[in-house]
């Protein structure tokens, strides 16, 4: 069978893509063409109807098995195969289908500040025209109300950050030694570094990849009629895509969402207000996290977060935890 030995499993926005090109140059490793198949996201077809833009996206899940292990078809003999589809980590479902088909599978998950990756969530929306509200704190407590209505997981900004809950329930399929779980700002102070880690995890040789891609940054076009306008235009074209052919309504979304970015400045930080708002809805979850992993990640709940670097793997051997238990991580940050 041609399925993956190893997944980047999570979490959204969080520098998955710029991950899988990187492990996508080692010589043993074989990463699937296709970034996000999301194969193990449902059990059979995936559904026609959503938010904006929904549509599209579950036109292009690979649910069909023959056509996802056609995506490992090609891999050279004695490669370890892998893909990157960074919602199993938050779906529950997900994890115990990849344990029926790969009970030997290695898990790789990246945790970002949950504020900021919620914004980077939220930003990627707007900017593509997709979330008509333009303030990012009131999109957050339009989450519930949205989540009830059936909108896909990427429109689940606070949730995909509970990554307490998240691992809590990953640790219950598989072992902690087939999971390995780093920060995503190592990505961008120590790469080479967080390379070897995963290389070392996947058991293959280090040193052969050394720097990561630089990731896009995602625009942030100013408020305007203009943008306005264009974005109704996005999101009346994305409710057509259960109708239009699967390449009409893709050209119609693909011109208006270059319309909106044209000008448009990178996305801006958050403030200390934002983040003050939102930080309550994240603070057991990453007291939980801090339970699992034996590490300190009170930095994201501080005025300024998505620091650190390097938070470490499974499987945990190295070292003592704070509180003399067997760290989960390397050397937190």
């Amino acid at each position: 069978m041609a399925l993956p030995d190893f997944f980047v499993a999570g979490a959204p926005k969080a520098g998955t893509t710029a991950l899988h090109a990187a492990l996508a140059r080692h010589r043993a490793l074989y990463l699937s063409a296709v970034k996000e198949p999301k194969f193990f996201l449902t059990d059979g077809p995936p559904p026609t109807q959503g938010g904006p833009g929904d549509a599209r996206t579950y036109r292009e899940h690979i649910w069909r098995r023959t056509d996802y292990e056609a995506l490992f078809d090609e891999a050279p003999a004695g490669t370890l195969r892998g893909e990157s589809t960074p919602f199993y980590l938050y779906s529950r479902a997900a994890q115990q289908r990849i344990r029926a088909l790969v009970p030997r599978a290695k898990l790789i998950v990246v945790l970002r500040d949950p504020v900021e990756r919620a914004h980077s969530n939220w930003a990627h929306l707007w900017s593509a025209g997709l979330d008509p509200i333009a303030d990012f704190v009131q999109a957050c407590a339009a989450e519930d109300r949205r989540i009830a209505a059936g909108w896909a997981d990427f429109w689940h900004y606070v949730q995909l950050g509970m990554y307490g809950r998240q691992l809590e329930h990953l640790y219950t399929v598989f072992p902690r030694d087939q999971v390995l779980v780093f920060r995503y700002r190592s990505m961008i102070t120590d790469p080479a570094r967080m390379l070897n880690m995963v290389c070392g995890f996947l058991g293959v040789q280090q040193g052969v990849i050394t720097e990561v891609p630089r990731e896009n940054v995602t625009a942030h076009p100013p408020v305007t009629a203009r943008h306005r306008s264009l974005a109704r235009l996005v999101r009346a074209g994305s409710a057509l895509a259960t109708v239009l052919p699967a390449p009409a309504d893709g050209a119609i979304t693909d011109r208006l969402q270059r319309s909106l970015q044209e000008g448009a400045q990178a996305r801006q930080p958050l403030t200390w207000d934002q983040r003050r708002v939102l930080l309550p809805r994240f603070e057991s979850d990453i007291r939980l996290l801090e339970t699992l992993t034996g590490e300190d990640f009170s930095d994201w709940l501080a005025p300024r977060g998505d620091s650190g670097g390097l938070v470490g793997a499974r499987p945990a051997h190295q070292g003592q935890a704070r509180n003399g238990r067997r760290r989960d991580f390397g050397n937190g940050g």
